[in-house]
Order: C-alpha cells, then structure tokens, then sequence
C-alpha cells in the first residue's frame, strides 16, 4: 500500500520542509511545483468572503503508507508559521506505481 501526500505550503518555506523530508532516509523523492491559487477568508471589518490569489509552492511525494503518517508531521512542523496562508495537506491512496526504466511495480518503484 502506498500513500500520495500532496502539500501546498507557502515559497518561503520549501528549504526547511526540504531540509526535514532530507532527514528521513525511507523517503524515496519528491516533487516540487510552483502554483497559483486563492483561498476563501474573512477579512474581519466586512464578514464577506474575499477570495485573494497567491504563489505556493506544492510538494507531491507517494511514500509506503507506514511511513505517509509521519511524512505529514514531518512537513507540517517545517511548513508552519502560526500564519494565515500556511497552506494544507492531503493524503490519498495510491493504486499502482511503475518505474518505467525497470519495469518495477508498486511499492519497488518508489
């Protein structure tokens, strides 16, 4: 079994989430991608949505599930600020892999 963990965490912050996901040596690799996107807020003086839009960065990794959990903590102790906009992360299920080059399935081809 195999998990995708996807995070979208703020530009400024990739090098420490970077330099924590290093520390686990299971970890097979990562992808990192800037986006853009907009997110719902309250601003506090009108109570109406406001919806700005933002760079971010996002960071796809499928790892073993016995690992996926404490990937997770791992970015989101690195990625926080105790500000708005320190962004999310999801964890899916993962079906197959396949390492093109050998052919290898599944959990082989992390």
């Amino acid at each position: 079994m195999m998990r995708e963990i996807k995070a979208i965490i703020k530009p400024d912050r990739l090098s420490d989430v970077l330099r924590a996901l290093h520390t686990m040596p299971d970890l097979p690799g990562a992808t990192v991608s800037s986006v853009r996107g907009f997110g719902k807020r309250y601003p506090s003086d009108t109570g109406v949505p406001a919806f700005d839009e933002v760079e971010m960065t996002k960071l796809e990794i499928v790892v073993p599930t016995a690992i996926a959990s404490e990937v997770v903590l791992v970015i989101e102790r690195a990625a926080y600020t105790g500000h708005v906009g320190d962004g999310k992360i999801f964890v899916l299920p993962v079906e197959h892999a396949v390492k093109i080059r050998s052919g290898e399935r599944d959990v082989s081809a992390l």
